[in-house]
């Protein structure tokens, strides 16, 4: 049973559950002609072309000079349904059938009682014949559709709400399922579906080793690098270079001949690699050597699910080991105005790249430049392994920048500020700012012990 409102892709998953075996299936239509049901199937990739199409919509002759259905009656005016289907089953043979839909035979029933026994008999029918059945409903005023879920062994649910088309497994009879609202895309190729991330249900094994970034000073900090297969978070505000140390986290992992993948939520992809050239981090070739991929990500366009679905088609056949997310900001409007969902989807896709022995950077803009030190802006730090944070101070009337690491699970480091500088040589960092106190406040003073 395949059930939703007009629009939501009924007809369509039912042609392409045909057009996998077109040889052996037939279309049972009660609305639309044969050819329309061909036409509106090949506009996005799915060839009817063979599959056996019984056509019973009101548009066919059966309807000329008003006759009408009598469901599944042997003396009618119009149109012998039984006789119709029988015909076509005793013709045909097929492996599977969609009707389409099956509601629509309810205006035409005496009442519900007998609607329910004759569509009974019409399923047990075709499943007598070997034949693996998907119809579709659609609830209107005059009528639901709930009285027919207990005809069918499995009952798929089709939402649409803007841009977003869910499908739900309601129910499977003699085998489990993944519940919850997974995405559907209708695209010039067909239908695809992106189930929810399940992490529990991926995983392999790693070496647990620390990985160096490639600046000496910043892997002081971090007490030797991260540590393989852990999610961190580089937060600061806007501009304080957040995006430059995960690239050059990546450029190091693309240098020892690993692969590292960035998605982008919030520039272009031609801006990063203008921006990162310019500081001596050579992307674009990494990229044409293979070991680094760039993408733009809409986020606004994309769902939660199918993004996972590109990184873990990146991670499991492109084999990255290192995922960028630039940022958590862009992520979250993939939220659509559900913002409680973003934990719960960043723990998931965390947690299955940790189990995948990746390593994640994490990229979190902050509010404040100065004053109140803010690790994060979302609830996210309980996700982080590690914490790397950015900050701006000023000091003898220059802005100047600091980091720091606040956390790190696997291993010591590096518990001072150094002050963080990027030039076109890249990112250098100087010795501990021990002489000064105050500069998370962003207004450092001088330790007068130290002068």
């Amino acid at each position: 049973m395949v059930r939703g409102q007009p629009g939501t892709g009924k007809s369509l998953l039912g042609a392409g559950f045909l057009a996998e075996d077109p040889t052996n299936a037939l279309y049972v239509s009660f609305e639309e002609s044969a050819d329309a049901l061909r036409a509106n199937a090949g506009s996005v990739g799915i060839d009817l072309s063979d599959v056996t199409i019984l056509d019973l919509s009101p548009e066919s002759d059966a309807f000329v000079g008003g006759a009408s259905y009598d469901l599944f009656a042997d003396d009618v005016d119009g149109v012998d349904v039984t006789e119709s289907v029988v015909e076509a089953v005793d013709e045909h043979d097929p492996d599977r059938v969609f009707v389409d839909p099956l509601t629509h035979l309810r205006e035409f029933a005496p009442d519900d009682y007998r609607f329910r026994t004759e569509v009974a008999g019409f399923m047990r029918y075709l499943k007598e014949h070997g034949a693996t059945v998907l119809f579709s409903t659609q609830p209107s005023a005059a009528g639901g559709d709930d009285d027919l879920q207990f005809i069918a062994d499995g009952a798929l649910t089709l939402s649409r709400d803007g841009r977003r088309r869910t499908l739900a497994v309601e129910k499977f009879r003699g085998s489990d399922f993944d519940g919850g609202e997974h995405t559907l895309r209708i695209t010039g190729d067909g239908i695809s579906v992106y189930p929810v991330l399940v992490p529990k249900a991926h995983s392999r094994t790693f070496e647990n080793e620390i990985l160096p970034m490639g600046v000496e000073e910043f892997d002081e900090l971090l007490g030797g690098g991260l540590n393989r297969g852990t999610v961190t978070i580089v937060a600061g505000p806007s501009g304080v270079g957040k995006t430059t140390t995960a690239a050059q986290f990546a450029a190091a992992a693309a240098e020892r001949g690993e692969r590292a993948a960035m998605y982008l939520f919030e520039e272009a992809e031609s801006v990063l690699r203008h921006r990162t050239s310019a500081v001596g981090i050579p992307l674009p070739e990494m990229a044409a050597a293979g070991h680094l991929h760039v993408s733009e990500v809409e986020p606004l366009e994309a769902s939660p699910d199918e993004f996972a679905a590109t990184v873990r088609e990146e991670v499991e056949e492109e084999g990255a080991s290192v995922v960028v997310l630039d940022g958590i900001s862009g992520y979250r409007l993939s939220m659509l105005g559900e913002p409680d969902r973003l934990v719960r989807e960043l723990h998931a896709l965390c947690r299955y790249l940790r189990n995948m022995g990746v390593t994640v950077i994490l990229i979190d803009e902050v509010d404040s430049v100065t004053g109140d030190f803010n690790v994060t802006s979302e609830r996210t730090s309980y996700l982080a392994d590690n914490i790397v944070f950015l900050r701006y101070f000023e000091a003898e009337g220059e802005i100047r920048k600091a980091a720091g690491v606040l956390k790190k699970r696997a291993g010591d480091f590096e518990r001072t500020l150094r002050e963080f500088i990027i030039t076109t040589d890249g990112i250098t960092l100087g010795a501990p700012l021990t002489g000064m106190r105050g500069v998370l406040t962003g207004t450092p003073n001088y330790d007068e012990s130290d002068l």
